[in-house]
């Protein structure tokens, strides 16, 4: 079966686990300059870089990404945010996209296929591709507001020299997550649906927006339901939610995702809100009991952690939802089917 049957198969059966946040994982080891940087010799401060480790210091991405297997990860996500064009040359390293993200990709890659070869149980790689810094529907001057930084082009080019990477180095799924302007997303699909193409053959694509408000908006105005109808087009094997608020903040926009959507929905919440030095104080079983109530109301079929959780929050995550049904997908409206709009079938 393909990444996608298999998956779908998967998650008919129960609620699957992803991974949990990788940037405050990587700042528990405390890594120095020279950790960020090794010998590539950039010319450029690399600390803060959590990308570029996948050249410098594989073993840390390798680490953090086999203990989100150990707790009960199903997906793990490569360590490839801002691994593209844009967010690197803030660091001098553009020209090195292309490895960094093969890299971050084989190493997530080997980990869930030793995990699998354990158990037998299936585990995915996700190719993640964030948002970068540049917005194409709003303008960073406040005296120009027809002023772009990029077009859309542009941008479609950058994700999709990044969604090649990730699949050459094993990526199942390309997941365009913290979607604060949906054009950007646009862009990103564009870019996965030229890479599927070139390849012949299918490769799935995973949505995650964020929101900027309690009234559940994103940076570009579009409501949770507004943001579903803009990439439907696409066929995502999931939607859903990530990083913005905790898990208390965006029930009521699960539950409206949940009866919109007419596919998988998969949220990972922050592990509550920040505290006043920026810090995530959040338990896992305190994060784990409000994902349940999701579960319970039968509006989830995957779970995760966003910022500041860990694996502890994944594996209690994974004791809380244990057993419980997954999310049925609702039935998609005649109307939408006379339209021509009728989604993928779930059984493939």
């Amino acid at each position: 079966m393909t990444p996608r049957e298999t998956l779908l198969e998967q998650a008919a059966q129960r609620i699957l686990l992803t991974d949990g946040a990788f940037g405050t994982e990587i700042q528990n080891w405390g890594l120095k300059e020279a950790d960020y940087a090794g010998d590539l010799g950039l010319g450029h401060d690399q600390k803060g870089n959590n990308d570029i480790l996948a050249i410098t210091k594989p073993e840390v991405p390798d680490t953090i990404t086999r203990a989100y297997l150990d707790a009960g990860s199903d997906i793990v996500s490569t360590n490839t945010f801002s691994a593209n064009r844009i967010s690197q040359a803030d660091y001098g390293a553009e020209h090195l996209v292309r490895e960094i993200n093969v890299e971050s990709a084989r190493i997530a890659r080997a980990a869930a296929d030793a995990f699998q070869a354990r158990d037998g149980r299936p585990r995915f790689v996700a190719g993640a591709i964030g948002p970068t810094n540049k917005t194409l529907s709003l303008s960073p001057d406040v005296n120009d507001p027809g002023y772009r930084e990029i077009d859309f082009d542009h941008l479609k080019e950058v994700y999709r020299e990044q969604t090649d990477a990730l699949l050459e180095g094993g990526a199942d799924f390309i997941l365009i997550e913290t979607v604060f302007d949906t054009l950007n997303a646009k862009a990103g699909i564009k870019a996965v649906l030229e890479a599927e193409q070139a390849l012949g053959r299918d490769v799935p694509i995973m949505m995650s927006m964020t929101l900027t408000d309690l009234s559940g908006r994103n940076l570009s105005g579009h409501t949770v339901e507004a943001f579903w109808h803009a990439v439907r087009h696409a066929r995502p094997l999931t939607i859903g939610l990530n990083c913005s608020f905790g898990a208390e903040q965006l029930r009521p926009h699960v539950a409206t995702l949940a009866k919109t959507c007419d596919t998988l929905i998969m949220v990972y919440p922050n592990a509550g809100l920040p505290n006043e030095l920026g810090a995530y104080d959040e338990a896992p079983d305190t994060t784990a009991g409000l994902v349940r109530r999701w579960a319970d109301a039968g509006q989830v079929n995957i779970l995760g952690g966003c910022c500041g959780s860990t694996p502890d929050h994944i594996a209690a995550i994974a004791a809380a939802v244990k057993g419980l049904p997954p999310r049925t997908l609702p039935q998609v409206p005649v109307r939408t089917r006379l339209a021509g709009l009728e989604p993928f079938t779930m059984a493939a």
